[in-house]
């Protein structure tokens, strides 16, 4: 079951690089917490949804995501932590991201939903 865990982390990423809003909707449950540097927010599917398109403009590529740990939890729990690298293309600018993320997935109705994520970006 980690490794389905493991799995889904990267497909919500595919999605997220392949702008696959169908996808993203299909594997969050609404409301989710998100963390990160600007704090901490619980976001329903509209908000999302607003966020998802304001960034049209900006492609993401994932470089690397690392050494993922994952653990269940009596089967309907299951958490994540990975390192992760993350470009970013807004016009000709391009930023590299380097951070460390978590990842809560819940089960429900036998379909497995990210409750929350979160962010931390690591300095070097």
């Amino acid at each position: 079951m980690e490794t389905q865990i493991i799995e889904l982390e990267k497909e919500y990423w595919q999605a997220m690089e392949n702008r696959d809003f169908a996808t993203i909707k299909r594997l969050t449950r609404f409301p989710c917490i998100v963390a990160g540097k600007n704090g901490i927010r619980q976001v329903d599917e509209a908000t999302f949804k607003a966020m998802f398109d304001s960034s049209e403009n900006m492609q993401l590529k994932v470089i690397e995501i690392s050494s993922p740990e994952a653990q269940v939890i009596q089967e309907q729990t299951g958490i994540i932590a990975y390192p992760i690298t993350v470009e970013y293309l807004v016009g000709d600018e391009k930023t590299i991201f380097n951070c460390v993320c978590t990842s809560t997935w819940v089960k429900e109705d036998d379909h497995w939903v990210c409750a929350m994520h979160t962010e931390t970006e690591l300095v070097k």
